[in-house]
């Protein structure tokens, strides 16, 4: 049966600026993936060189049949410098926007995506208040400029994932060599390297809300009309027999405080990848015989529906699915997995939930941040020796639905 969807859906693929752009070299992963001691497998470099090449990018999503296109903007590029604003970075986000607009899509803006300016990690990162103010300083100097272009603005994306980490326990020690490194390189003492992905704590969690929170109103302020949310990473979250209580206490405090703080904005970004199950002492790994993708997330489609039930039960407002996809060489396994992800868009639909839009990760292969570029998200493959681009049938399947709005 022949499924439409609403008016005005937005169909879209999503990228992030570090993991495509190329060089970004003032920003604090530039800096830790040049480490000798670095947890990366490889810096990122040129990536695929989006940064020049976005003119024929952004063309060829509108060619495939997507009406919109989710960037991130380097806050590192546009405020290399505390305080010190580059217009030339401002005005090349200026012209990806006219792109998109001049080939029919919708730019939805993310301004913050795990990658912050060197400097700000050097003075106390995201574990300082003052980042809150500082972040919102730069959403506003750069919604006066871009604003009147943008059709949706993310402030940060996935602001629960440091805290997921925390409480899954993937933090280094202070004497690992790679933490002691990076004390060094930014001037700090060990242990202090608070990147956006290592505010774990606590206070981390306050300064990232109060961030935001900060954020959306100076977008706000520069731009009164202009749709705000942030993005949250929900992952289905079960529980083996006697892992009910840890499952809960995991669900409230990743994900239902966030979308607690969201309930305040004019959208919520769901970013879905799989599920997680938990027993009596934490998560568990996958389950024994579930097929699962490259990065070792279970192949499981289906999650995005219960993610989007949450997201519009707790948050209350208009929902994007800003991010999902799979990492995996076989792009049958890609479309399968989209076709079933799809499906759960529909039952949410045809429930009456508000879903938006509908946006696949990635557009591109890129720099997957600590695994480099051996996971394969995209739709669109990249040569990177000569930085061909390869459309994909999962790229085909998604924009043949998104052309005919309906599944």
């Amino acid at each position: 049966m022949k499924t439409t969807f609403p008016h005005g859906f937005l169909w879209g693929t999503a990228t992030a600026g570090h993991q495509v752009e190329g060089n970004n070299v003032n920003s604090d992963f530039w800096v830790l993936e040049h480490l000798p001691e670095t947890y990366f497998r490889e810096p990122s470099g040129d990536t695929i060189d989006h940064y020049h090449r976005y003119p024929q990018d952004i063309a060829l999503l509108a060619e495939l049949g997507f009406n919109s296109y989710r960037f991130s903007i380097e806050w590192a590029r546009v405020e290399p410098e505390e305080g010190c604003f580059s217009q030339v970075a401002l005005d090349h986000y200026g012209r990806m926007l006219e792109a998109c607009h001049e080939h029919g899509l919708a730019p939805v803006v993310t301004f913050h995506h795990f990658v912050s300016p060197r400097w700000l990690i050097s003075d106390g990162g995201w574990l300082n208040i003052d980042t809150a103010e500082r972040f919102a300083r730069y959403c506003a100097h750069a919604t006066s400029y871009l604003g009147d272009l943008i059709s949706h603005a993310c402030t940060i994306n996935e602001g629960n994932v440091p805290r997921m980490r925390a409480l899954h326990k993937r933090q280094a020690p202070l004497s690992d060599p790679f933490t002691q490194a990076a004390a060094r390189a930014f001037g700090v003492a060990p242990g202090a390297v608070y990147t956006f992905l290592d505010a774990t704590s606590e206070q981390g969690r306050d300064v990232i809300l109060a961030a935001h929170r900060l954020a959306a109103m100076a977008i706000k302020a520069e731009r009164t009309g202009l749709p705000v949310g942030m993005t949250v990473a929900l992952w289905e979250m079960q529980a083996v027999e006697g892992g009910e209580e840890m499952r809960d206490r995991m669900d409230e405090e990743i994900n239902r405080v966030y979308l607690k703080a969201a309930g305040e904005d004019d959208f919520v970004g769901v970013q879905t990848y799989g599920r997680w199950r938990y027993g009596p002492e934490g998560r568990l790994d996958p389950e024994p015989g579930v097929e699962l993708t490259q990065v070792g997330y279970e192949f499981w489609p289906q999650a995005l529906e219960a993610t989007i039930r949450q997201a519009h039960s707790v948050a209350g407002v208009p929902i994007i699915v800003t991010e999902n996809g799979i990492s995996t060489h076989d792009d049958a396994r890609r479309v399968a997995y989209y076709h079933r992800a799809l499906q759960a868009v529909v039952e949410c639909l045809n429930d009456g939930v508000d879903v938006r839009g509908y946006y696949a990760w990635s557009a591109f292969d890129n720099y997957e941040w600590q695994l480099g570029y051996e996971p394969h998200f995209g739709l669109i493959a990249v040569d990177r020796e000569t930085q061909e681009r390869t459309v994909k049938p999962s790229a085909r399947f998604l924009g043949e639905i998104a052309r005919a709005n309906a599944f």
